[in-house]
């Protein structure tokens, strides 16, 4: 999930002494703007830690793991923050990653969790989301919306985790059949932005009558701008889970300091910040429980989620049906 104002800036500050040793975490831009939880949790960490926490802003959850790609052993990276179980086998694959030597405390994620690379710090579920005012009854389902002349802006799933996550959603609760809906969503869509901040700020603008966001969007705008306008329709098909990660770079120089992170990032110092900054729900929930916002929220009936194992094979798959509808 992504804070909702859009803004520039490409590193978070840093208050820590200049001799103090360096722990560099990649993440998506609003991780770190300063109404996101970069800020809070960098504060938090270095006061535990002796440290120099640098965030570094490295694109949409998608892109984090090209660029770490591209620099290879290469990279400052120590810690990688933002990508999602639809990309945790490639990076895997990559070889660039080392498994953490955390022991798992209980979580309260949907699914188990077993990976032995990456640790969860937040999860929550896709969905369109739609100004009551203006679309007081939205379309519920993937065919009613191809069917109807709703305006959509969706974000390009090569760059974007919420765009990769809706095509995962679609072949999820369509399989074969994904390829008709696309081409039949395909006039539907207003425009593909990069990433979750484009998109969203295009819908609060008026671009379009609903926008692929989260389930948590709503609570935003109920606890930060007291505005009850805004809902995520609930999808008969169900909604596709999305739980965002984080890992450690092989080639890091700061190991031990990155397992120091891992494990802070599963504490109420870093999960009570999530809520209200990152607008989803934590992995563990914090000991003074959620925002009251949050129990307004729909609860999908159906969870939707490709094991990771089998992520990547239908990501290409997925990815080539969309871009064969757009393209005609």
């Amino acid at each position: 999930m992504r804070p909702f104002l859009i803004a520039a800036g490409l590193l978070a500050g840093t208050s820590a002494s200049a001799d103090a040793p360096v722990l560099t975490v990649y993440t998506y831009d609003s991780f770190i703007a300063e109404w996101g939880p970069g800020p809070a949790i960098e504060t938090a960490f270095e006061e535990t830690c002796a440290c120099d926490l640098k965030f570094v802003a490295a694109g949409d959850g998608a892109a984090l793991l090209a660029r770490i790609r591209l620099e290879g052993e290469r990279s400052e990276a120590d810690i990688l923050l933002g990508l999602d179980t639809n990309l945790t086998a490639a990076a895997i694959e990559s070889g660039l990653f080392a498994p953490h030597n955390q022991s798992v405390p209980d979580l309260d994620l949907p699914v188990p969790w077993d990976d032995t690379t990456f640790l969860p710090y937040d999860w929550g579920y896709f969905a369109f989301i739609h100004d009551t005012t203006l679309l007081p009854d939205p379309p519920t389902d993937f065919r009613s919306l191809a069917d109807s002349d709703t305006t959509i802006i969706i974000q390009d799933p090569r760059s974007s985790t919420p765009g990769l996550g809706l095509l995962m959603w679609v072949k999820a609760a369509h399989g074969d059949d994904a390829p008709a809906i696309w081409q039949d969503l395909a006039d539907n869509i207003v425009t593909v932005t990069p990433g979750w901040s484009e998109a969203y700020g295009l819908f609060l603008e008026g671009e379009a009558d609903m926008v692929l966001s989260y389930t948590t969007s709503p609570a935003y705008h109920l606890i930060a701008e007291e505005d009850d306008t805004k809902a995520a329709a609930p999808f008969a098909e169900g909604h596709y889970l999305q739980v965002e990660v984080a890992g450690k770079l092989a080639n890091s120089d700061q190991p031990e300091l990155a397992e120091a992170f891992l494990a802070f990032m599963l504490t109420d110092g870093f999960q009570s910040v999530i809520p209200t900054t990152n607008w989803m729900y934590p992995a563990r929930t914090p000991e003074a429980g959620l925002p009251e916002g949050f129990s307004t929220l729909i609860q999908p009936e159906t969870a939707l989620l490709i094991p990771s194992d089998q992520a990547a094979r239908t990501r290409d798959e997925a990815l080539t049906e969309w871009q064969n509808a757009l393209a005609r």
